[in-house]
């Protein structure tokens, strides 16, 4: 059991090895895996692929507490070993209430003894301390305390006795093992025995994955209640603090009235002292009214009247162009103007109703501080009893919203647990999701497509509006009275000032000078390409003459070495030529001597015989030598 709960500890190992988020989604790897996994047992390939789905979705959190381990223990652990490791920490902290403590001390027995040993002894040594902190961080505190610290402190004892197991056996392994001498047992002796009756196949009983507890937080009240109840007492004490605070200073800002007589009295005395006072009593004439009659006659001279004509010249001038501009497919300007002079007008008006609005505000704000104490106690009370009937009212709404999403849950739970008993028919719901995500995602692009298409219109309208105003704008008049002299300096009394003549001659002579410095440089480069190109010629024009000589003395010395050889077979032909004539001679004294002998016929016609061959073998051979040498 121990071996099999390894070996499926290795297939997770080498799935979350394969998995990669970036490639892949979860729910298509695990489909995948599904499929290569089909010849397994059904709830060895539920126990895989359930550890890799959790070590992905908890990888934050997996990752903290093996980067950590690694950093301290990474001088004598290899890298393929991080999955193992994360895989551990997943069973320790969110499984080991489901599998037990039976099966999780076989599967950390079959592995590595000493780095489980080491690994386990690190995580629940900082469990309390960096590991808690680090978890608090991505997490819920009060989740992290109660659902994954709590437990893991409850198991602590019995991890503490599966280490000292992992211990004890590292210690037994360390040692060297006597070599025990088996003994001799006797046999039994081998018969035949009947064959057993085979016994029916038990059918598999389904068993449904254990579901997770309801959580604790489900029976206990929300703490949202307790937060509103907090916020009420100290709404509760600052409005007691200002209630002693209005009654102890109720009288400090009321301005006793003054009566009918008092006012009379006190406006008098005002009178006679502005009657006192003479401001304008070096004026010996009234200063003129600012108001302008519209019947008021000028004298105009002579050069008020010629503006007067330059004016009306330049207006009709002016009046001249706009009416060719407009001939020409220009703008109006005039509507721009009308719009201008409407925008600053409306901004006005709204300028002088914000004011408008600042002073009456200001104006029922020093009423409302006029009323007395009691008035506002009333208005205070109804405004927190209209604020206790609407947290009501929201609270009242939150706890329909937790009892609708408790149903949902339920619902959702049911659904599942219905669809793990027809995996066909949760396929099918399935496809039908995927479809129907489909096609809203589709007609959410073309809606999409379709409001940037207006927005790209508008935008389009705008900036072409935009472009007619601004054409506008340029169109007006500018008039500039600054006159430039390029033949002055700027007059800052600097030692290099110079005009901008001065400058343009400075830089126009600096171009001719860089000019001319451009121009015999490319004379240089041209001159050193020259030169290379005659040394070039050179060396090829000496190299054609080296392979032209090379060639005619491979030719002269084959010339000689086949005049040799003909010198040579020559020779041998004469050499054959003249052994042949001493053959010759020889075959004719050899017939003398054979004239001269009388003694037997036969002999004689033997060795004449013999003779002939030998002469006619000669002869052939003279002939494929000379066939030879030419």
């Amino acid at each position: 059991m121990a071996s099999d709960d390894g070996s499926l500890v290795k297939e997770a190992t080498a799935l979350l090895d394969k998995f990669s988020a970036s490639e892949q989604s979860l729910d298509a790897f695990i489909e995948d895996a599904e499929k290569d996994l089909k010849n397994m047992d059904a709830q060895h390939k539920m126990f895989i692929l359930h550890v890799v789905s959790g070590c992905t979705e908890y990888k934050k959190l997996l990752e903290v507490v093996v980067n950590v381990f690694y950093g301290q223990n990474g001088r004598w652990l290899s890298i393929g070993d991080r999955s193992q490791f994360a895989i551990i920490c997943y069973l320790t902290t969110f499984v080991l209430d489901d599998i037990g403590l039976q099966r999780f001390s076989n599967i950390v027995k079959s592995l590595d003894i000493k780095k489980m040993h080491t690994f386990l002894n690190f995580f629940f040594t900082h469990l309390t301390s960096w590991i808690q902190e680090e978890w608090n961080h991505i997490y819920d505190a009060a989740c992290v305390e109660e659902q994954w610290i709590g437990p893991l402190l409850r198991w602590r004892p019995h991890i503490d006795i599966l280490m000292d197991q992992l211990a004890l056996k590292m210690s037994c392994g360390s040692q060297v093992k006597k070599i025990l001498i088996k003994a001799t047992k006797p046999q039994e002796f081998c018969l035949t025995k009947p064959k057993p009756r085979s016994l029916p196949m038990p059918e598999l009983i389904p068993q449904q994955e254990k579901c997770k507890p309801v959580p604790n937080s489900t029976y206990r009240a929300p703490k949202e209640m307790q937060i509103i109840k907090e916020i009420k007492q100290e709404n509760h004490l600052k409005i007691t603090e200002l209630l002693n605070e209005s009654n102890m200073l109720q009288f400090s800002f009321v301005n006793r009235p003054r009566s009918e007589r008092a006012r009379r009295v006190m406006t008098q005395v005002q009178k006679d002292l502005d009657s006192k006072l003479q401001f304008n009593s070096k004026h010996s004439i009234k200063p003129p009214s600012s108001i302008k009659t519209e019947n008021s006659s000028v004298k105009l001279n002579n050069a008020m009247k010629l503006r007067e004509k330059a004016l009306r010249n330049h207006k009709q001038e002016k009046e001249l162009k706009r009416v060719m501009r407009l001939a020409e497919g220009g703008g109006e300007v005039s509507s721009f103007l009308q719009w201008q002079k409407n925008m600053r007008e409306m901004e006005l008006h709204e300028e002088l109703a914000k004011i408008e609005q600042r002073r009456l505000e200001r104006h029922i704000s020093h009423k409302e501080a006029a009323f007395p104490p009691k008035v506002i106690m009333e208005r205070n009370r109804k405004a927190s009893k209209l604020k206790r009937e609407e947290t009501a009212q929201l609270m009242r709404e939150y706890a329909e919203k937790r009892l609708q999403e408790d149903q949902e849950l339920r619902d959702l739970v049911q659904q599942v647990a219905e669809e793990e008993k027809n995996p066909s028919i949760a396929k099918e719901k399935l496809q039908k999701f995927k479809q129907s995500i489909v096609r809203e995602v589709s007609e959410q692009s073309q809606a999409l497509l379709r409001q940037a298409l207006e927005e790209a219109q508008a935008e389009l309208s705008r900036k072409f509006q935009t472009i007619l105003e601004i054409r506008a704008i340029e169109s007006l008049p500018h008039v500039r009275f600054k006159y430039f002299d390029d033949t002055e300096t700027a007059g800052h009394e600097l030692l290099d000032e110079m005009s901008i003549v001065e400058l343009r001659l400075r830089l126009a002579h600096l171009k001719e000078f860089r000019q001319t410095e451009q121009h015999k440089r490319h004379e240089h480069i041209l001159e050193v390409n020259q030169k290379k190109k005659r040394l070039d010629l050179e060396l090829e024009t000496e190299y054609l003459h080296t392979r032209a000589m090379a060639q005619a003395a491979a030719i002269r010395k084959e010339k000689e070495k086949k005049d040799l050889e003909q010198k040579i077979a020559q020779e041998k032909v004469l050499a054959e030529q003249k052994k042949l004539e001493e053959k010759e001679q020889e075959q004719r004294r050899l017939e003398q001597i054979k004239s001269s002998k009388t003694r037997t016929a036969e002999p004689t016609t033997k060795k004449t015989m013999t003779a002939e061959e030998i002469c006619e073998s000669m002869v052939k051979n003279l002939e494929q030598l000379i066939e030879r040498a030419f």
